[in-house]
C-alpha cells in the first residue's frame, strides 16, 4: 500500500457518512458492482441487458468486451457506477488460454520463446477489432504455462488492458517458425475482481428473487461489490469533512480541504477524493505534485472533474466563492 501523507494532522473528526461496508443492498444496488460470469454464446452487451433484467436496474454498463465465444468475468456497473466504467476497462486483465501450434515444436523452445513474451509487446488490434487499427505497445506482467500436450499448449496471461490475446498467439507462432491460433479464452480476472468473485446470470436472478420476495439479502450482498472498489489503482486524497459538500457542488479541492494523500502524486494525475470513512467524492486531475502540496499553504490541490457523491451527505461548511480560497498556484 502506498505511504499516505497527513497534511493536516488537527483535522476534525469525521462524524458524518457511511462507509461503504454499510450500506444498505437497496443503496449498493445504486452505486454498484457486480462480477457476471459471462458464458460462452452471448455477447457482452446481450449479458449486460440480461443482468439489468435480473436486478431491475435502471442504468447498466460493463467494463472490458469479451468476444461471445469469450467466457470469463464482466464486471457490470449499476447506477452512479456506470460513471466510473472507464476506470475498469483500464484495469488489467487475466486470462487463461488455450493455444494450438500449426506444426510440432520441441517443449523446451517452446518454454523458452513464450518467456520472451513477458514485458513490453508490440501489437496491432484484429481486423474484427472495434478500434482503430494501429501499432501499440502493451505490458504482458506474466505468462505462465500450464500444459503442453503435443500442438496444445494451455497457459495463463497477466497484462494491461486492451492487450489482444489472439494476436499474441499469433505472434508466438510467428516466434516459434510453426504457426499458431487461439483456441479458447477465458478472463479469469478485471482488475481486482476474479472468478472466484463471479456469478452466473441464473445465480444473480435467484439472489435478487431470495432478497425481494423472502427479505433474505446475505447471496445478493455477496456478490454486489460498491463502486469504491473501481477506483483502487488511483492514487487517492483524503477530503477534509469541511469541504466535501463544496465538492459535491463541483469545486476543485483545495490545499487547505486536504486532509492526506497518498505520496508519489504526479502533476495532472487522475485521482480519486475520498471522505475518511472511504466513501468516493469525486475524481479529478492533481493540480500539484504530492510534495508541493505538502508544502503548499494554498492553492488548487485537485481540479474536479467528475462528481460522484451527492450533495447534502456532508454538511455545507462553505460560503460564495469570493469567500473560498481560490488561489491556484500550480507546480
Amino acid at each position: 500500500m502506498t505511504e499516505m501523507l497527513v497534511k493536516d494532522p488537527d483535522t476534525i473528526q469525521d462524524k458524518w457518512g457511511k462507509r461503504p461496508s454499510d450500506r444498505s443492498l437497496g443503496e449498493l444496488l445504486q452505486a454498484g458492482v457486480i462480477a457476471v460470469d459471462k458464458p460462452q454464446g452471448p455477447t457482452s452487451h446481450q449479458v449486460t441487458l440480461w443482468a439489468r433484467n435480473a436486478i431491475q436496474a435502471e442504468r447498466v454498463g460493463h467494463g472490458g468486451t469479451l468476444d461471445p465465444y469469450v467466457s470469463g468475468v464482466l464486471p457490470i456497473t449499476v447506477g452512479k457506477a456506470v460513471r466510473l466504467t472507464d476506470i475498469v476497462l483500464s484495469s488489467d486483465k487475466e486470462y487463461v488460454c488455450s493455444m494450438k501450434l500449426h506444426a510440432d515444436c520441441p517443449e523446451e523452445k517452446i518454454r523458452e520463446v513464450m518467456g520472451r513474451f513477458v514485458g513490453k509487446v508490440f501489437q496491432t488490434p484484429p481486423v474484427r477489432s472495434a478500434v482503430k487499427r494501429q501499432l501499440r505497445i502493451r505490458t504482458i506482467q506474466e505468462l505462465e504455462i500450464f500444459e503442453i500436450s503435443g500442438r496444445d499448449i494451455l497457459f495463463r496471461v497477466s497484462c494491461d488492458a486492451g492487450t489482444y490475446i489472439r494476436t499474441l498467439c499469433v505472434d508466438i507462432g510467428e516466434a516459434l517458425g510453426t504457426g499458431a491460433s487461439m483456441t479458447e479464452l477465458r478472463r479469469t480476472r478485471s482488475g481486482k475482481m476474479t472468478e472466484k468473485d463471479a456469478i452466473t446470470l441464473h445465480d444473480l436472478k435467484d439472489a435478487y428473487v431470495f432478497w425481494q420476495e423472502k427479505g433474505r439479502e446475505k447471496w445478493l450482498r455477496s456478490v454486489i461489490r460498491p463502486m469504491e472498489d473501481l477506483v483502487d489503482p488511483l492514487p487517492k486524497f483524503i477530503v477534509k469533512p469541511t469541504a466535501v459538500d463544496a465538492i459535491c457542488h463541483g469545486a476543485d479541492l483545495m490545499v487547505s480541504g486536504v486532509h492526506m494523500l497518498e505520496d508519489g502524486i504526479r502533476k495532472n494525475a487522475l485521482v480519486a477524493m475520498m471522505t475518511a470513512r472511504g466513501e468516493l467524492v469525486a475524481l479529478g486531475k492533481a493540480s500539484m505534485s504530492s510534495s508541493k502540496i505538502m508544502t503548499a499553504d494554498k492553492g488548487v490541490a485537485v481540479r474536479t472533474e467528475r462528481v460522484l457523491m451527492d450533495p447534502g451527505h456532508y454538511p455545507r461548511m462553505w460560503k460564495f466563492s469570493t469567500d473560498l480560497d481560490t488561489d491556484s498556484d500550480s507546480e
